[in-house]
């Protein structure tokens, strides 16, 4: 029997317009809240991107010093026709191209102006030699990297006896600044101005290039299979389990399996990008199969009744009408995945890519680093000069992200059916 309603349930009644008045008061409290929780969102990463950015910028850049050279006067026991080819840097490094540097820089600074240049210095004037072979017959002023310590004392953090060395070559009008392009050229150094990232980079690049051949082809068919054939039972409910399981597990977990499996078993060579992109592709696959199987239960179930009904088969079906409607989710999935694979780098300190690469890989099973282990190798080093060279370095994995998540969203929009 329904109960007559009360006053306080009439609308209008002034008990009824404190519960709206209470409804409203909590709603716009949330909404308030849900605002300062973006807002608080949008500080930390602003926070981060300025500060990387700060920090970074320096990174690219190098502090150079001018410096007369009179090759002529150091007359290096060289021909001319020893500049062309592969032998030409061990010729001028036999000539004693570096002693002459040295012997300049002694002349030029006094008996300090040896350790006032960074020790690649003599390479930047070797490759101008090999690009100009008339230098050797004349005295030319070269703009040429400091060390480290000056060049943090020139961009305002040295040391005071530092900063008045470079306040005195400044005055002179000695010192300059331009870009580092060999950060972007080079490898690994023990010296802050030498290090680069390109070998990290390619490192990085083959071993998702190893990730994604395995990963894609296979995650893809299992979500097929899975999908579209696989009996509904509980061997099937068991595996469904499993894969959302794995999704979840630890990276350093996948980590230790390939160092026991391809290591440890198959015996497969150490730090090799070869090695880096199995282990990642066992950690990769799990998200593409739920990826795919997602967008694959999309496609509308009267796409598949449509094409049986006109006479295609299963597998016509599959690969004709499902699969190439259910692309741009499973390819979405997918990038997602192997950005996150980018920034991983537990699972890779356990098969060892942390180790001292000082030359960009040459192939899949040459020893490699990849960018997120360079990036943690340089935060461990005492130098301050590693420092902003550690948020350059932090600024090309953030570019590669957002590149990538910028691939996703393009192919998501770009081949994105709606029903």
């Amino acid at each position: 029997m329904n109960r007559p309603p009360s006053s306080a349930d009439r609308w209008g009644s002034p008990a009824m317009a404190r519960r709206l008045r209470r409804r409203y008061a909590a709603e716009r409290r949330f909404r308030r809240i849900g605002a300062a929780a973006v807002a608080l969102s949008a500080a930390f990463l602003a926070f981060l991107l300025i500060t990387m950015i700060a920090q970074g910028f320096r990174g690219f850049t190098e502090t150079r010093v001018a410096l007369p050279i009179d090759l002529a006067a150091a007359e290096l026991p060289i021909e001319p026709a020893r500049l062309k080819g592969r032998g030409a840097d061990l010729a001028l490094a036999g000539a004693g191209l570096e002693d002459a540097v040295d012997r300049a820089a002694t002349n030029a600074f006094g008996s300090d102006g040896i350790d006032l240049l960074s020790p690649g210095a003599w390479i930047v004037v070797r490759d101008a030699v090999k690009a100009d072979p008339s230098l050797l017959r004349r005295t030319t002023d070269f703009s040429l990297p400091v060390a480290s310590v000056y060049d943090v004392a020139a961009k305002g953090e040295g040391m005071p006896e530092a900063e008045r060395v470079v306040a005195r070559l400044r005055a002179r009008g000695l010192v300059s600044t331009g870009w580092n392009i060999g950060f972007l050229r080079d490898a690994d150094a023990t010296d802050p101005t030498r290090v680069g990232i390109w070998g990290a980079a390619k490192g990085s690049l083959l071993t998702m290039l190893v990730t994604l051949a395995l990963a894609f082809p296979i995650g893809v068919l299992a979500a097929l299979y899975l999908e579209e054939y696989a009996p509904k039972n509980r061997w099937t409910d068991m595996i469904e389990v499993s894969i959302n399981n794995l999704a979840a597990v630890p990276s350093i977990i996948f980590g230790l399996l390939g160092l026991a499996v391809f290591l440890g078993s198959f015996g497969l060579p150490r730090s090799a990008p070869l090695v880096g992109g199995l282990t990642l592709a066992l950690m990769t696959m799990p998200v593409i199969v739920i990826a795919g199987r997602n967008a694959i239960k999309a496609v509308p179930p009267s796409i598949r009744d449509a094409a049986l009904a006109v006479g295609a088969s299963r597998v016509q079906v599959i690969f004709h009408h499902v699969l190439p409607l259910a692309l741009p989710g499973i390819l979405t999935g997918t990038i997602i995945g192997m950005a996150r694979a980018l920034g991983e780098t537990a699972p890779l300190l356990m098969i060892g890519m942390r180790a001292f690469i000082a030359a960009p890989p040459h192939g899949l099973t040459d020893p490699a680093t990849v960018l997120p282990v360079q990036i943690f190798l340089w935060s461990d080093q005492v130098d301050r000069g590693f420092v902003e060279k550690t948020s350059a370095a932090i600024i090309v994995l953030l570019v590669f992200l957002l590149a990538m998540n910028g691939l996703a969203i393009y192919l998501r929009n770009r081949f994105e059916t709606r029903w």
